[in-house]
């Protein structure tokens, strides 16, 4: 159960950095140089593919993230990629409420464990090819919500 939990605050970590770097400020692109438009195109949007390794519970070992985001027409979209995890494979899942707003991305993740529906909301700012967040999911046996800070990076 401990091992599960970990995973799942890992999965919440990295939605959390997904959503900061949607939120970052948009970059204005050079008129004059098309190859610079691009980028800036690029770097204030939060399209892409993001990583970040979560920390575990109480300090233990950490996991790798990664968040599959798409932005289009003001829509963001997205998907938390699944993991190998102790008790298998946890499936990838479509994330949900994602707005990307004045450089904020925000999203939440609703994964199942053992019956109960667990959400995770994920809130960060976009800066360039970073995203820096917090994320929140409730706590284990009804205690307080859980916070943690993440910083995810978008893969080249």
């Amino acid at each position: 159960m401990k091992s599960y939990l970990k995973l799942l605050s890992a999965a919440c970590a990295a939605c959390s950095m997904t959503a900061t770097a949607f939120a970052a400020d948009a970059k204005p692109a050079a008129p004059a140089a098309p190859a610079a438009a691009a980028v800036a195109a690029t770097d204030s949007s939060p399209a892409g593919t993001w990583k970040w390794t979560q920390q575990g519970r109480n300090g233990g070992q950490g996991f790798e993230q990664t968040l599959k985001l798409a932005y289009q027409d003001g829509k963001l979209t997205g998907t938390m990629v699944g993991m190998q995890g102790p008790q298998g494979q946890i499936p990838d899942v479509a994330i949900t409420d994602a707005s990307f707003k004045d450089g904020t991305v925000t999203f939440s993740v609703t994964r199942e464990f053992n019956g109960n529906k667990i959400v995770s909301k994920y809130e960060g700012k976009l800066d360039g090819d970073s995203i820096k967040g917090s994320s929140e999911r409730p706590g284990r046996d009804g205690g307080a919500p859980q916070k943690r800070d993440w910083i995810a990076a978008r893969a080249k």
